[in-house]
């Protein structure tokens, strides 16, 4: 499971080195080390290790193509999804379309998400986190005003 967030930096190839506690985590389900990078609606990338990639794959790939709201989603996570592998370094390389995408320049935030991780320019995280601390409860989505902490 992925859990919390690390501050990271993208090297001049454009890799960013996923935190060690993290790696073994992504190489193993038989993913054999491979990952699949993706683009997120809201501005950040998402990052799955191939097993809990696929019935996501799956699930978008479903959604009606005639629809033209699913056909927009479909084209932004199935189009830029890429699939990539960690060096022996525990490195993985960010391609250009998806760092242009994300807004990715040297510094970004690794979000832990359980199956999954987000990754943010670190200028957009600060956004996203001005925006958690200001959350009031009339905004939370249904079934959150329950949750106990």
């Amino acid at each position: 499971m992925f859990l919390g967030g690390t501050d990271l930096k993208l090297d001049v190839k454009g890799r960013i080195a996923i935190p060690s506690k993290h790696r073994e985590a992504l190489v193993s389900d038989d993913g054999g080390g491979r990952i699949v990078i993706t683009a997120h609606p809201q501005g950040c990338l998402l990052v799955y290790p191939v097993p809990a990639w696929e019935p996501i794959r799956d699930q978008v790939l479903c959604a009606p193509s005639l629809d033209p709201r699913a056909a927009r989603l479909k084209r932004l996570i199935i189009g830029y999804a890429q699939e990539e592998a960690l060096d022996s370094a525990g490195r993985v390389l960010v391609s250009p379309e998806l760092r242009k995408y994300a807004g990715l320049e040297k510094d970004v935030r690794l979000v832990g998400q359980g199956t999954h991780f987000e990754l943010w320019s670190y200028e957009r995280w600060q956004v996203q986190e001005q925006d958690i601390m200001t959350l009031t409860a009339d905004e939370l989505p249904p079934g959150f005003e329950r949750l106990a902490f």
